[in-house]
């Protein structure tokens, strides 16, 4: 489960501030107003001196200087390359020797990360596009090392193509088939929960391929219901509903029975690799090694307290156990997105010391170095501040210097890099949340800096930290934003009967500190999860809190803090709440609102909670906690008992309900339907492939047999974000809508 991030979201409203300046409005929003300039599908290219972007019309794909910011090529444009016509370029691929580009286009979404797309084949030097192939749109193209043959997946088949034989096209699995075999993607759990969307490698030599295979045949079903509907409409569902089904695994369930195979191009032979693994293991990750015997595989068991790391020869079928590592609970998923192989060593991240920190390994699994806790932690929570690992940028073999971010308090992100020596140098020692994109030398690197009262800004910068020139500061939008009647932002620090906690908060702009204002609290907290950063992107929606300035300008507090069980903070802070996921968040949300109501400037009686997802599992625990402090609440998607969730997930945080029955069963929405107080309005889209309406379906026959009141909304043929068409606009009115009648 992840939370969803909006972007110019739209709620109708009249501003209630009486200072003079402009008043946010419905059109500001959907029409982008507060839109931030950015730099998406920045791809540094072979060399080190250059990355590449798409144009903003999306008809070219241009090179820049990593050192300058100026343009240095145009590596392709649509309207003047020879062969089919490409309207629009959703993204690309570069190959390795740099000589072509796999250009994207009609990009179809399946789910959060998986998509199909039709894709060309251009020849940087005669200008030429070519069809990757006609047999129909492809998935996850894959080039070899050598940049001639190229691997992709159609209907769950994986194919090749070979570009030094006229494009001929071969197909190496015939097994593949919707809803029972997948050959080199992942399953919707896997993609959904280990954040992937390929399973797919060559061998550096080019001349095998390896892939995971999903056999998901006995995983059990979910079936949607499908109506017309509008925006787009579903004409074949005119008369009669349809149904889309697909497999979920919910907790103790089946999941998809995995290996890993290998194909030797010259010979045509296919090998099932000797990898252990138990019956109900993951395989959460395979990448390619420098080494043309070894492409490293990675498993987990099914409880995730295990890492193992392997080193698999793909003709051989032997895989060597290089690295492992054990944490008390769960490994986080973010170790995965984390991980680095590099020519001779692996970058791993691990909480075995109570908080994300790197570990170095040569590729025989010899610990090299660590990378522990930094400079002086932040002063806001005193000494529960801890260095976190937050990403890995990667590893320089030729000076041994890891380059990473971190934060050094929960709330501020830096970029750093740790030298052979053991000497760490911060890059970026601004205050906010900053984060990089280096040049594959490592020499240079695209930061992105904002802070809450900041929009991004992008700058070039040398690997000193040294900035080189700024590309977008965004100057425009924060004179424009500073135009409307907006709210201060603040930082608070509170303290509960249980933690200290730092939180955000937006008053209105013409706030009085003699008046008692009505709250509303956002929330999220889930495991591991952030809300309260010095970031720009804060808030249900981004863009500078917009969402929570429209509220203020309707007399609104605005509230956030992050519960017991979220992020930034360490294994403890945030482990405390296994196996009973929602007990100790609730409390927290609870005696936050208490503490918010003996503040002289909080209406103790007008306290309000929100949240999407997780968010809005959280609401509904928190108002049937057992102590009445919310006026009213919203919940939109919400989870409402872990038995419906998916394995991956849940498991990682409750293990099965085998294993932990109180949990599943004593703490969950449904089970404290009786104890619900304050007003409800659920939304949920029909939809939602994520978190499945029978959730809301099940909690609302709850609620009506305990003889409770609450409103629904519910939207069709909608997914877990419940957008299209004016979906998310009608959505947020409903939202605001209830807050102002039930805050009255």
């Amino acid at each position: 489960m992840k939370r969803i991030i909006f972007s110019c979201i739209a709620i109708a409203m009249t501003a209630v501030c009486a200072v003079a300046g402009q008043k946010l409005s419905l059109n500001d929003v959907v029409g982008g107003t507060f839109r931030s300039e950015s730099m998406t599908a920045v791809t540094p290219l072979a060399g080190g001196d250059t990355y590449a972007q798409i144009s903003d019309d999306g008809k070219r794909i241009v090179a820049y200087s990593f050192r300058t910011g100026k343009q240095t090529a145009v590596l392709f444009d649509a309207e003047t390359a020879r062969g089919p016509k490409v309207g629009r370029v959703d993204g690309y691929i570069m190959s390795p020797d740099g000589k072509r580009i796999l250009i994207q286009t009609q990009t179809k979404a399946i789910y959060r990360r998986s998509f199909t797309a039709t894709y060309y084949i251009y020849m940087i030097q005669n200008n030429k596009l070519e069809p990757l192939s006609e047999g129909g749109p492809q998935q996850t193209p894959v080039f070899s090392p050598d940049g001639n043959v190229i691997a992709f997946v159609r209907d769950n088949n994986i194919h090749l193509v070979k570009l030094l034989y006229d494009n001929a096209e071969s197909q190496v699995t015939k097994d593949g088939k919707f809803n029972e075999v997948i050959n080199g993607i992942p399953d919707w759990v896997y993609e959904e929960e280990f954040s992937y969307n390929s399973a797919l490698v060559f061998t550096a030599n080019s001349e095998q391929v390896v892939w995971v295979r999903f056999d998901e045949s006995q995983v059990k079903q979910y079936s949607m219901q499908l109506f017309k509907g509008l925006a787009p409409a579903r004409d074949e569902y005119a008369d009669y509903p349809g149904f889309y089904a697909y497999k979920y695994p919910v907790p103790g369930e089946q999941n998809s029975k995995v290996c890993v195979m290998s194909y030797d191009i010259k010979s045509h032979q296919t090998r099932k690799l000797d990898l252990p693994l138990e019956a109900d293991g993951y395989i959460p990750r395979i990448l390619p090694t420098q080494d043309p015997t070894k492409v490293a595989v990675v498993t987990m068991n099914r409880h995730q307290d295990q890492l193992r790391i392997y080193m698999c020869n793909p003709l051989s079928t032997v895989c060597q156990l290089v690295v492992e590592d054990k944490v008390d609970k769960y490994i986080k998923e973010e170790v995965l997105a984390q991980l680095r192989i590099t020519d001779k060593h692996i970058v791993l991240t691990s909480e075995r010391d109570g908080y994300n920190h790197i570990y170095l390994y040569n590729l025989n699994g010899q610990l090299m170095r660590s990378v522990g806790d930094l400079e002086k932690p932040g002063t806001r929570l005193g000494k529960d501040a801890h260095t976190v690992v937050t990403d890995v940028y990667g590893y320089d073999e030729t000076t041994g210097d890891i380059y990473f971010a971190a934060l050094n308090d929960p709330m501020n992100q830096k970029v750093y890099v740790n030298h052979s020596n053991g000497k760490t140098d911060c890059l970026t020692p601004k205050e906010g949340w900053n984060s990089a994109i280096f040049s594959k030398d490592f020499k240079n690197f695209v930061l992105t800096w904002s802070d809450i009262n900041n929009p991004a800004v992008y700058s070039l910068c040398n690997n000193q930290g040294k900035t080189l020139t700024t590309l977008i500061d965004n100057k425009e939008l924060q004179a424009k934003y500073a135009s409307y009647d907006m709210g201060e932002k603040t930082f608070v620090v509170f303290t509960t009967p249980h933690e200290k906690f730092v939180a955000w908060m937006v008053k209105p702009k013409d706030f009085n500190p003699q008046k008692k204002y009505p709250v509303i609290m956002y929330q999220y907290g889930g495991p591991g999860s952030q809300q309260v950063k010095n970031a720009w992107g804060i808030g249900m929606s981004g863009n500078g809190a917009i969402m929570e300035q429209l509220m203020a300008q309707q007399g609104y507090i605005v509230f956030c803090f992050d519960n017991r069980g979220t992020g930034g903070r360490g294994a403890e802070f945030e482990k405390c709440t296994y196996l009973r996921l929602g007990e100790l968040e609730a409390i927290d949300q609870v005696e936050a609102a208490l503490w918010l109501g003996q503040q002289s400037y909080v209406d103790k009686d007008r306290i309000a909670i929100w949240g999407w997802s997780y968010g809005g599992w959280n609401t509904l625990m928190s108002m049937s906690e057992g102590r009445p402090v919310f006026r009213c609440g919203i919940a939109i998607a919400p989870p409402t008992c872990w038995r419906y969730y998916d394995t991956i997930y849940t498991e990682r945080y409750m293990r099965t309900p085998n294993e932990n029955k109180s949990g599943y069963d004593e703490v969950n929405p449904i089970a404290r339907a009786g104890k619900l107080h304050g007003a409800l309005l659920l939304c949920h889209g029909l939809a939602d492939d994520n978190v499945h309406y029978q959730n809301t379906a099940e909690y609302v026959e709850a609620l009506v047999q305990a003889d409770k009141d609450f409103r629904q909304l519910v939207y069709t043929n909608r997914n877990h974000s419940i957008f299209g068409g004016n979906t998310r606009n009608h959505l947020f009115r409903q939202c605001l809508n209830f807050f102002n009648s039930e805050m009255k």
